[in-house]
């Protein structure tokens, strides 16, 4: 742990800062005597300060590999794992701890040999958006960081807005690196997403912002990183060993000579990343590679004049050189495509310039031009490709080399339509054999197209041979996914895309094949399923659906009031959910208001009505909408809305009859007055509660006493109407056309004032109808304000009163309304002049929730509450 100053200690006692080490080097370390690189690590949400471990401690074993001549010194940040990607209040807090903890790192190394000027830091989820705050900050001096990695960080948005201290966090600092990205050159970031198999941030909101700088900043998918080639999981990013290692490794590469830190140049930065993190030669990184290189070594030169050829060779003590004349290939092919077993580091493929020679002793080392997995390129100046193939005692390798005409290499393939809905395919044939294929995929330009490809190889002879490799190419993204599979075989592989391809982007995606020179590939067939499509809706859009739930329960009392006017009964919650819950009555309007955003007169109209854009125009304009996400979110949130309304309900009655073993129910009369001085009181003092502590916390006992509302209706019912047999009745219908004569009830319930009518009990029932809904209503409230009640609980011992808190004044007003909420009936509901109007604003509501809430879960409440404001109004008028 470092000591701190008293006065950052004192501002922030909940952070602290570590230096982490292992063994001898920990000891050395203990003084704080450092003369390595400072590296800084900042957890995400809920994340620990131990998880710098995993980069600390490879970092050691290649310091040890080259004899401690560099070695990096990593820190860590412990921010007592907050929730800061559910509650933003602390993220300002957080980042103003950072530079604190910058500060300290760089005065350990003051009077040292080679003092750094700046830190590296490796963000986490959360983490690397509090490092790109930094930049924020108004006495923050840019050149105190220089290199800034992200792991599965989500840059563009986030996951769930559930309160306006984040959104507006993100604001600040999208906007800031946006404006002022000419001022941040000097800053090289590397953001790397998790892929598909990160399901709580997808890696479109991973890549950094389209219009930051596009010179120093670099985003890519776990999938299409090198020697990883793997999707990772949110956590596992961190310790994912294939991508530590390329860290660590581009960390080394990075280090400058005569500095011993992090060189200063960006561009040797941006290349050392780009040679481990997008296009790795299979070399070890060089600056200034020497254009070119003298063939030396008595090895023997074998020229090659077949289009097609192979080698292998094992245990071969003679090194050789395989020349390849071009000119006699130009005219009938127009690639070369070659592709060795070698995993070691040294140059293997050159071009020569002789035109007429059968040797070459000066050549081009196109080696750096190769990638582990190898595209084509163009050298039309060559005039041989030469082949090294160094003396190989114990080992055994293979080369493959043929030259080709692409277009007979490339195919178009039409992907199925988005709303084929499986019943359609694109199916191609390649009966040819060859080394390389490319299959362009036709159409596939947007996220919500997701697709099964199946190919299935077959093989001239059974021989043992390399597995095929299938790369799905995007090219206006480094999102690259790789398939590793045996031959023959028949193989399946998932096509869905992270990001859409940009307007002014025409290229396509391709899917790469790099098969063995005896298979050919029998057929490739692509079909899309309504499952795959509604996943990737899910996944871009599953933090909206709390909006469409909330806003078909709304819908649904509504309907509920309207049937209070129209019969005087009020109707059960699921047939009143599948009555009124419709998307033609929410989705039309807002499909229209962004349709008419389009005009620039509308725009003026909406802006000087000081109306927020909507949502859904936000989000098309990111090309991540339209309009059947809507529709199928809505559907979903209307199943999640009705099931939610049958475990709640049943669950309700389970727990009052657990109750009435325990406790006999007192009578179930009607109070006449809505406001009492013990209710005033206990109004003032959830105030008080709200006001001194948390929000949450007041709407939480709030919420636990209107529960016991329906429970002890409930528990009544059950208690006091009962068939002749003795057995309990909780049914809510049943119990309305069920009148009980006096004689057969028990002789404690005669001395009571027991419901004796009809009316008061179907009275009774309607409440606890309404009462049953609103509770839905209000459990959705709670749980979108549960996260900052439990950062509040988290940090109870460092401030009793929660700085800042989303729902103070919500808080407040909520109880108020269900204070009286709680003691009302629908007999006073009913005689209300208001109650037309309160049983028509939930449509509005509901579509404006839709519009504004998508992108700002916040503001839910906030309709809600409105709605129940117009109940309470009509209680008292």
């Amino acid at each position: 742990k470092i000591k701190l100053p008293k006065k950052t200690a004192r501002r922030y006692p909940v952070y602290e800062l570590y230096l982490y080490g292992e063994g001898n080097y920990a000891e050395e370390n203990k003084n704080l005597l450092l003369t390595g690189i400072p590296v800084l690590f900042l957890p995400g949400n809920a994340g620990s300060y131990k998880q710098v471990r995993s980069l600390g401690s490879i970092a050691l074993r290649k310091a040890e590999d080259v004899d401690f001549k560099y070695h990096f010194n990593f820190f860590s940040v412990n921010f007592n794992e907050e929730l800061v990607a559910l509650y933003g209040g602390s993220l300002q807090r957080q980042t103003k701890f950072v530079h604190e903890c910058i500060k300290v790192i760089l005065k350990l190394y003051r009077d040292r040999e080679f003092a750094p000027t700046s830190v590296a830091i490796v963000g986490h989820s959360m983490g690397g958006l509090v490092a790109r705050a930094l930049l924020t900050l108004k006495n923050f001096k840019p050149e105190l960081i220089n290199l800034l990695i992200t792991q599965a960080t989500p840059h563009v948005a986030p996951v769930m807005p559930l309160d306006k201290y984040l959104t507006d966090f993100y604001t600040a600092v999208n906007n800031h690196w946006i404006l002022k990205a000419q001022d941040l050159r000097n800053l090289t970031t590397l953001s790397v997403a998790g892929g598909f198999r990160d399901y709580q941030v997808r890696s479109g909101l991973a890549f950094l912002p389209r219009l930051s700088q596009h010179d120093s900043a670099l985003s890519v998918v776990s999938s299409a990183v090198p020697r990883a080639w793997a999707s990772t999981d949110h956590l596992s990013i961190v310790w994912c060993k294939e991508l530590i290692l390329a860290t660590i490794r581009a960390l080394f590469d990075l280090i400058d000579e005569n500095t011993r830190q992090i060189t200063e140049d960006p561009k040797k930065r941006m290349s050392v990343l780009n040679h481990h993190f997008v296009r790795h030669p299979a070399k070890i990184f060089e600056e200034n590679p020497e254009a070119f290189t003298e063939l030396t070594g008595a090895f023997m030169w074998i020229t090659v004049k077949a289009s097609k050829w192979t080698y292998s060779f094992y245990n071969d003590s003679d090194g050789k050189y395989f020349i390849f004349p071009l000119a006699s290939h130009r005219k009938s092919y127009s690639h070369v495509y070659c592709e060795n077993s070698m995993l070691d580091t040294s140059s293997w493929i050159y071009g020569c310039m002789n035109s007429n020679s059968s040797m070459c002793l000066e050549a081009t080392d196109l080696s750096w031009r190769a990638e582990l997995l190898p595209t084509t390129k163009d050298y039309p100046s060559l005039s041989h490709i030469v082949i090294q193939v160094p003396p190989t005692v114990g080992k055994k390798y293979t080369v493959d080399c043929e030259f080709f005409k692409e277009d007979s290499r490339t195919v178009q393939l039409p992907v199925t339509h988005l709303f084929s809905f499986g019943l359609s395919s694109s199916k191609i044939l390649l009966n040819s054999t060859g080394l390389l294929y490319n299959v362009q995929l036709q159409h596939f330009n947007q996220i919500y197209q997701a697709f099964k490809i199946y190919i299935e190889s077959h093989c001239q002879s059974l021989k043992e041979r390399k597995p095929s490799v299938y790369r799905l190419h995007i090219p206006w993204s480094h999102e690259d996914s790789i398939t590793v599979a045996k031959v023959p075989s028949f193989t399946e592989i998932s096509a869905k895309l992270h990001t859409a391809q940009p307007q002014n982007d025409n290229r396509f995606p391709e899917l790469n094949i790099y098969s063995s020179s005896d298979c050919q590939y029998e057929y490739i067939l692509i079909k899309s399923y309504p499952y795959i499509l509604v996943f990737q809706i899910i996944r871009f859009h599953a933090g909206a659906l709390p909006v469409y739930v909330v806003s078909n329960i709304l819908l649904t009392y509504g309907g509920q009031l309207s049937t209070l006017i129209s019969t005087g009964q009020c109707s059960d919650f699921s047939l009143e959910l599948v009555r009124t819950a419709k998307p033609y009555k929410v989705e039309p309007l807002i499909s229209i208001v962004v349709f008419l955003q389009g005009f620039h007169w509308f725009r003026v109209i909406w802006e000087s009505l000081s109306l927020p854009e909507v949502d859904a125009a936000v989000l098309s304009s990111q090309d991540a909408w339209f309009p059947l996400v809507s529709l199928i979110l809505f559907l979903f949130g209307t199943g999640i809305a009705y099931w939610s309304g049958v475990f709640f309900s049943t669950s309700l009655r389970l727990f009052s009859s657990l109750w009435l073993t325990l406790i006999r129910p007192t009578v179930l009369h009607k109070d006449n007055k809505l406001i009492t001085p013990r209710r005033l009181c206990g109004v003032l003092s959830l105030a008080l509660v709200s006001w001194t502590t948390c929000g949450a916390f007041a709407v939480f006992i709030i919420y636990l006493r209107y529960l016991f509302k329906p429970v002890h209706v409930f528990m009544t019912f059950a208690f006091y109407f009962q068939d002749s047999d003795g057995s309990k009745e909780t049914s809510l219908n049943s119990s309305i056309h069920t009148v009980k004569n006096q004689s057969s009830m028990d002789s404690t319930s005669k001395t009571t004032q027991s419901p004796s009518n009809s009316t008061t009990i179907a009275e009774a029932v309607n409440s606890l109808k309404l009462h049953v809904t609103i509770l839905n209503l209000f459990t959705w409230i709670v749980l979108l304000n549960l996260p900052s009640l439990i950062y509040w609980l988290k940090n109870l011992r460092y401030n009793v009163r929660l700085d800042p808190d989303p729902c103070r004044s919500a808080a407040i007003i909520l109880v108020c309304i269900l204070e009286i909420l709680m003691n009302s009936d629908t007999s006073e509901v009913k005689s209300s002049k208001l109650l037309k109007i309160a049983a028509k604003v939930p449509l509005p509501l509901s579509v404006a929730m839709v519009a504004f809430g998508r992108m700002h879960l916040y503001k839910v409440p906030h309709f809600v509450t409105f709605s129940l404001l117009l109940h309470v109004l009509c209680c008292i008028v």
